[in-house]
């Protein structure tokens, strides 16, 4: 396993003898205090430290997140093995001081390390955290919650170029965020999703207890496995099964403009994607006047075409199409392009300066070819952003809503994901209203009853939490709990009060504690 067990176990030992002696001191000092007696000082990063700002900003992956309003941490705590994190949840619970949990920074809202509400908390910066330990006979990995996605890629790599993991796209998002709300990415049609290739995991629960997937019981084992990050303690690994892959896959990318039939080919993409062999995966990106195609084939260019040709003639595939490459050199090929090498995954930072808003919606029936000569339109007005859609059907299909927390299974023909953005010079009023009215403007063309959305790509405003006799409203958070993971949602709130009840884990969208009526 990735961390000590062990040391946590018997560090855990004298903290817990203290929980139970010392009463709450319930102020700042108290915390950063019991912190400073536990965890060594150069893990710990106050408001006042020189490298806070540099630590805080390391995995800000939304520049709008970083400016002076922002509700900043008192402290960051970057723990390098498992009794510091229990430490940082034992003497927040003594100082009533929240910690909110960060692995990669990816988290859509910045909740991993803001607060949207002024509040005193702490962040626990996972970074260090980022063993990947690969057992290549048993075809499984531990990965630590801190690794990035193309760290376990790499690391996979390494051990084996017939192994893989079916993850996102990204290679700096972190293992940690991306699991605990799902996970999908180019495989989801062979290999359904990451958290569906889940075998085991170790918690520290609000207890500061070191959890594995027999102590935690299978209600809460069931919830971490995609119901959002922060709600029920702090995972810090993971163990998953890898999946085989060939020595060879064909990568394409096919752009088609309006003018050039986009509007046909994306009504017939809807009915085909989804019902393609599962080898094959082609998404869609939608900006401007111009729909991508692009695609990975768990095979050669030989056995692509003809696959092609039967299925999908409308697209044109060609021989000079097809990219034909490693599994692994398709990470940093279909993300960061052509010329990027396998060893540039392994770059945790990003220098973006753009800033974003993104939502995101399930579609369930094919939408009519009027409608996207209108999505068109919508596409080409000014400060308009993008979609990206993700075909469904096969493996991530096949599994029941309740197998995972996780529920946009069978019926489902596509995801879509909608992004706009905007540099420092504007407020991006414009761009987050285009992206509002435009997401309005589609309601009737996607899943209803709910209006299902992927909880990876968090949005606040389809609901927040508010807060009641000091835990989360149930009836407030359903709000938008249900759109996340529709049925899924009383049973994640069930787990939440069997491992959390206090609600001491919980943000702006984190799951409440629902007590089953007797």
């Amino acid at each position: 396993m990735a961390l000590s067990r062990s040391l946590a176990l018997a560090v855990l030992c004298i903290i817990l003898s203290c929980y139970a002696a010392v009463p709450s001191i319930a102020t700042s000092d108290g915390f950063l205090q019991c912190l400073s007696a536990a965890i060594p000082e150069q893990l710990l990063y106050t408001q006042s430290s020189p490298s806070f700002t540099s630590v805080l900003v390391s995995s800000i992956r939304n520049p709008k997140f970083s400016t002076p309003s922002m509700v900043k941490p008192l402290v960051i705590v970057t723990p390098t093995n498992a009794s510091h994190v229990q430490a940082a949840v034992v003497c927040g619970r003594q100082n009533d001081v929240r910690i909110r949990v960060r692995s990669g920074g990816h988290d859509y809202e910045g909740l991993s390390y803001r607060s949207a509400r002024p509040e005193v908390f702490a962040v626990v910066d996972l970074a260090n955290l980022r063993s990947v330990t690969v057992d290549q006979k048993a075809a499984t990995a531990w990965a630590d919650s801190g690794a990035t996605l193309g760290e376990l890629y790499y690391a996979i790599s390494k051990a084996s170029n017939k192994l893989a993991f079916p993850a996102g796209l990204c290679p700096t998002i972190g293992v940690g965020g991306h699991l605990s709300g799902g996970g999908f990415g180019m495989l989801l049609r062979k290999y359904g999703v990451a958290v569906d290739n889940v075998l085991d995991a170790t918690l520290v629960d609000a207890k500061g207890r070191l959890l594995d997937k027999q102590a935690m019981g299978a209600d809460v084992f069931w919830a971490i496995r995609g119901g959002g990050g922060e709600s029920f303690g702090i995972v810090l690994s993971w163990k998953v099964n890898l999946v085989p892959v060939p020595p060879t896959v064909t990568m394409f990318s096919v752009p088609k403009s309006v003018n050039e039939g986009a509007v046909d080919i994306l009504t017939k993409w809807q009915e085909v994607a989804p019902a393609l062999p599962d080898d094959l995966f082609i998404r869609v990106l939608v900006q401007k006047q111009v729909a991508n195609f692009q695609s990975m084939y768990l095979g050669t260019c030989d056995t692509l075409l003809p696959l092609m040709g039967s299925r999908f003639p409308e697209l044109g595939l060609n021989r000079t199409h097809c990219k034909e490459m490693s599994w692994i050199q398709s990470v940093p090929y279909i993300y960061l392009g052509s010329t990027a090498t396998v060893e540039d995954i392994l770059n945790r930072t990003t220098s973006t300066t753009s800033f974003s808003k993104a939502t995101s919606d399930y579609v369930r029936q094919a939408i009519p070819k009027d409608v996207w000569v209108q999505i068109f339109a919508w596409l080409g007005k000014p400060n308009a952003g993008l979609m990206i859609t993700d075909p469904y059907g096969g493996k991530i299909s096949s599994f029941p809503e309740a197998a995972t927390p996780f529920p946009h299974r069978g019926g489902v023909l596509y995801n879509i994901q909608y992004m706009n953005f905007w540099s420092a010079a504007t407020d991006g009023s414009a761009q987050t209203k285009w992206l509002k009215d435009f997401y309005t403007f589609m309601a009737p063309y996607v899943s209803q009853n709910p209006r299902e959305a992927y909880v990876n790509y968090r949005d606040l405003d389809l609901g927040e939490n508010a807060i009641v006799g000091n835990v989360t409203s149930y009836q407030t958070a359903k709000v938008w709990g249900v759109k996340y993971y529709k049925g899924n949602f009383q049973r994640l709130a069930m787990a939440k009060s069997e491992v959390d009840p206090d609600d001491y884990f919980r943000n702006e969208q984190s799951i409440p504690p629902l007590v089953a009526s007797k």
